[in-house]
């Protein structure tokens, strides 16, 4: 039996390891969305103040909706400075989503109004940026302004695809939030991509179409 792996979570200490000689001011910035079938990547940066930290924070997907949300009012009222910003469907199927992910992050940290000193980004990927900076691998587990950011990105775009829920009838968005569900994939099918849908994810429509085509007689049959 293999030994669990250990649980962690962000510590003030992770981000003032970083905090010395001319770099005072961190901003950890991070994405959501670079799964979904459909939608933007959002990307979030966020500059906490010295020592701080709420209680509860952590990585966005570890925490439930409703937590989420109570942290994201807390965050963003507490921030020094905090933006959130995205790459479209249009731009992700042109340019790939890991350099769609790079362009939101970057565009996030433009919109700060304060210019950060250095910068924790979560992955490992840090390319593109015009400031020091140090990707983290799993950093939104380990580093409270990562961690601060995921949760700004992650509710961010979960409002989002509420909208896309009006906009865009059928399609289940507030419940799958754009991810691969087999709903979500079975309404593709049936339906046909709508505006937002990143058309280089669509491989699945040709590639399942049997598979597809016998779910959806077996949903219009239950439906008779």
């Amino acid at each position: 039996m293999s030994a669990k792996s250990p649980v962690t979570v962000p510590t003030l200490a992770f981000d003032e390891q970083f905090r010395t000689g001319d770099i005072r001011i961190i901003c950890g910035t991070d994405e959501a969305g670079r799964g979904p079938l459909a939608g933007p990547v959002v990307a979030a940066a966020c500059i906490l103040p010295d020592g701080y930290m709420p209680e509860g924070l952590n990585d966005s997907k570890k925490l439930t909706e409703k937590k989420r949300d109570a942290l994201y009012e807390i965050i963003t009222r507490d921030a020094v400075a905090w933006c959130a910003a995205s790459a479209s469907p249009e731009e992700i199927d042109e340019i790939n989503i890991l350099e769609a992910s790079l362009l939101a992050m970057r565009r996030a940290v433009a919109g700060l109004g304060i210019r950060p000193d250095f910068l924790l980004i979560d992955g490992n990927v840090n390319r593109g940026f015009d400031l020091p900076a140090r990707a983290i691998v799993s950093g939104d587990a380990l580093s409270p302004s990562i961690a601060a950011a995921s949760i700004i990105a992650k509710v961010t775009r979960d409002r989002l695809c509420a909208d896309y829920e009006t906009l865009y009838p059928g399609y289940g968005f507030a419940g799958h939030k754009g991810y691969p569900t087999p709903a979500h994939k079975l309404v593709v099918f049936e339906k046909g991509p709508c505006p937002i849908h990143r058309r280089s994810f669509l491989g699945f429509i040709e590639r399942d179409r049997d598979k597809l085509q016998a779910a959806l007689d077996k949903k219009r049959a239950g439906e008779q």
